[in-house]
């Protein structure tokens, strides 16, 4: 599963939501490191609906235009469940790599009394 569709998917799993707040929510959760286009997402959004993970779900007229609104089918949901435990298992393994690769503690040297002692 590519990045976008990962949050595209994520932001879906709060709810329905039409694209202009499907945008604004990746941005929230990725705290602005991802800002889809507007034209990706709506390529996104066809192709996650012909692919089955989401399907339309209501339209109304706001100011004159059309706001399409978005759900996860179940088929979403699974994807986006399986993709989460997928990086679960690839950050766990990371993360012990990392720690264990980590050099231990420099102990500081025994104090010294001002004679030259160790004490």
């Amino acid at each position: 599963m590519n990045e976008n569709t990962f949050w595209i998917l994520t932001a879906l799993a709060g709810g329905r939501q039409h694209g202009y707040a499907v945008l604004r929510d990746v941005e929230s959760l990725t705290a602005s490191k991802v800002s889809l286009r507007v034209t990706t997402l709506y390529a996104s959004l066809e192709r996650l609906e012909r692919d089955g993970l989401v399907r339309r779900a209501g339209e109304e007229i706001v100011d004159g235009r059309a706001r399409r609104y978005y759900e996860l089918t179940d088929d979403g949901t699974q994807a986006l469940t399986l993709e989460t435990e997928r990086l679960s298992v690839r950050l766990g393994a990371a993360q012990k790599r990392l720690a264990a690769a980590r050099p231990a503690p420099i102990r500081p040297a025994p104090a010294t009394m001002a004679w030259g002692f160790v004490g």
